[in-house]
């Protein structure tokens, strides 16, 4: 059984997320989430393999939080979930540490797959976050100026 954790600011997000991966019998959710004070709370207390993170959170976004994360849970894997399209956020999370990026609008057979690959110790990586990441190995030109800037640039 795969033990999952939930960290999303919006109530009815977390529940739909918890119907998907209570639709499937090798996934659980273990923690639910609304920040990541809450989360560290649970966290201290719940083992979990899979942490669905949203980018946006009220008291630190996402891509902080998973920074944390990787600090203080290093065997803990992070799968990002955004509203936020692929092209802004899924190459920093994947560079951030997050082992995989997905957005909202995908299928929910997608979130289970992804949930499964990550749980395996593997990236789940789309095709067009795949090319993305690829197109990042070297200094090209003709990427867009903000693909360049440090998480704290992009933010302001």
């Amino acid at each position: 059984m795969i033990r999952v954790a939930i960290t999303d600011d919006h109530s009815i997000v977390r529940r739909g997320l918890r119907q998907i991966v209570a639709d499937s019998a090798h996934l659980e959710v273990v923690i639910e989430a609304e920040s990541y004070a809450a989360l560290s709370r649970s966290l201290a207390h719940i083992a979990c393999d899979v942490l669905v993170l949203d980018v946006s959170m009220p008291d630190k976004n996402g891509l902080e939080t998973l920074k944390l994360i990787r600090a203080h849970h290093p065997r803990l894997q992070v799968l990002m979930l955004s509203m936020y399209p692929e092209d802004q956020y899924a190459v920093r999370a994947i560079r951030a540490g997050a082992a995989g990026y997905l957005t909202k609008d995908s299928a929910p057979e997608k979130l289970v797959e992804a949930l499964t690959v990550v749980a395996s110790g593997k990236r789940y990586i789309t095709p067009a976050v795949g090319a993305m990441l690829a197109d990042s190995l070297g200094e090209d030109a003709s990427l867009p100026r903000h693909a360049l800037l440090s998480d704290r640039e992009f933010q302001t």
